[in-house]
């Protein structure tokens, strides 16, 4: 008996990419747009790579355009509040809003394309938090990044850019040292559920579309769980490893 194999076809792009300047752009920016992405299907099978600026460009995204990324959410465990950071004005996407601590995606690299255990997303934000926010290596391990579900979206930024990807959500409750990198975050502080909640209420603020969806559908469930279970427990400090095998695990959350 034979099994059917499904292969993925990868959506056919415009000839435009090749053509869009980012000469306005910070340099380096413009640098980090030359990252290669794991593409993958609506199931998160990888089939291929290709540049972040290709799988950012609405005009990519629109043909059906996916790929992979993941999203921390590293809390204080003396308190359990949530590290937020302000993304740089220099960003292409999504340039001068409030998002979760770090959000970003594993490159087409041996060490992030391994997918036993979340190994390969758990790398890269090893990788990219001392990048972004300056936190050593050294205070992080990987586990110590707990992994609670995956969901799928589609976000446009200015018309131009946008977002389409499947987001591996990490929660982490760990104590780290901050030393901002400014051309990648112009702010970063720890906040309350209320005080989060009295931030989405200015006006003032704006948030990353990712954070706004995972706030309202799953962020605030969790974090609830997460103090009380900790509580319960008598841990004597936030964990977010009792959160860890929980019902979303084996689920592809779709927000679209």
């Amino acid at each position: 008996m034979t099994t059917a194999v499904t292969e993925t076809i990868p959506p056919s792009l415009p000839s435009t990419t090749n053509t869009i300047s980012l000469d306005t752009y910070d340099e380096e920016q413009v640098r980090l747009m030359e990252e290669r992405c794991i593409l993958v299907d609506e199931n998160d099978r990888a089939y291929g790579e290709d540049s972040k600026k290709t799988c950012h460009l609405m005009t990519n995204i629109n043909t059906g355009l996916l790929h992979r990324a993941f999203s921390v959410f590293l809390f204080r465990p003396q308190d359990g509040k949530l590290l937020l950071q302000k993304r740089a004005d220099e960003k292409i996407t999504f340039p001068s809003m409030w998002t979760n601590t770090c959000c970003s995606h594993p490159l087409s690299i041996k060490s992030e394309l391994v997918e036993q255990d979340q190994q390969g997303v758990k790398s890269a934000a090893i990788r990219k938090l001392p990048q972004e926010l300056g936190i050593p290596s050294s205070q992080l391990k990987p586990e110590d990044f707990i992994y609670l579900t995956k969901i799928h979206y589609l976000a446009p930024s200015d018309g131009l850019w946008g977002e389409h990807e499947i987001d591996y959500i990490l929660f982490s409750t760990i104590n780290v040292d901050l030393d901002l990198n400014p051309n990648e975050v112009s702010d970063a502080k720890y906040v309350s559920k209320d005080e989060l909640e009295a931030m989405f209420s200015d006006s003032d603020n704006s948030f990353t579309p990712w954070f706004k969806l995972i706030a309202r559908d799953l962020l605030y469930p969790w974090w609830d769980e997460m103090l009380s279970k900790s509580k319960d427990q008598g841990l004597g400090k936030v964990d977010a490893r009792v959160l860890a095998n929980g019902p979303k695990v084996g689920e592809l959350v779709k927000m679209l």
